[in-house]
């Protein structure tokens, strides 16, 4: 079993998506970790406000497969190959971590390049994978946080919003 961690994001009917990705997640994968959900602005500073979560669960699951099942998650919620022009993006489900490999499988990078770039994906992420290490960098994500925290409050604010599923509290 591999400990994954996924990072999921929308701009377009967020609250909808994520609540039938985490539905979809669910019944594939029972027990799911939980973030709260951020909403922060869009990289291309377009506007467009995104809302932003992590998620983690144990899996069995070969990693082709699991990568797989996302963009097939990712395309029954509308999501556009390549980007739409107006920059909706119904759901995007990236892989985080997939245990502790590190390296490019047949075009799959882990660790994801963002955990330590992205307010938006480091945040959520040390709330589902604290004590977890990087699998290259050998810190646990909490310590990974501790040492961005400062930079990204200031650069790359992040807001929780409220949000609820399935009568649990993600947010406050």
């Amino acid at each position: 079993m591999a400990w994954v961690t996924l990072s999921v994001g929308s701009n377009c009917n967020a609250r909808a998506n994520f609540s039938t990705c985490l539905d979809m997640l669910l019944l594939q994968f029972r027990d799911l970790a939980l973030s709260s959900v951020y909403e922060s602005e869009a990289d291309d500073h377009s506007g467009r406000r995104y809302l932003n979560m992590a998620v983690g669960f144990d899996t069995g699951m070969p990693l082709a497969e699991l990568v797989a099942l996302l963009k097939k998650t990712e395309d029954k919620h509308g999501r556009a190959r390549p980007p739409a022009p107006c920059g909706d993006v119904t759901l995007d489900v990236d892989l985080l971590t997939y245990g502790d490999l590190a390296g490019n499988f047949n075009g799959v990078v882990v660790p994801h390049a963002d955990i330590v770039r992205k307010a938006y994906v480091l945040w959520p992420l040390s709330q589902v994978a604290a004590k977890h290490k990087h699998p290259v960098l050998k810190q646990t994500f909490a310590e990974l946080l501790a040492e961005r925290k400062a930079e990204f409050t200031k650069a790359q604010p992040l807001k929780p919003v409220a949000f609820e599923w399935h009568g649990r509290t993600l947010s406050k």
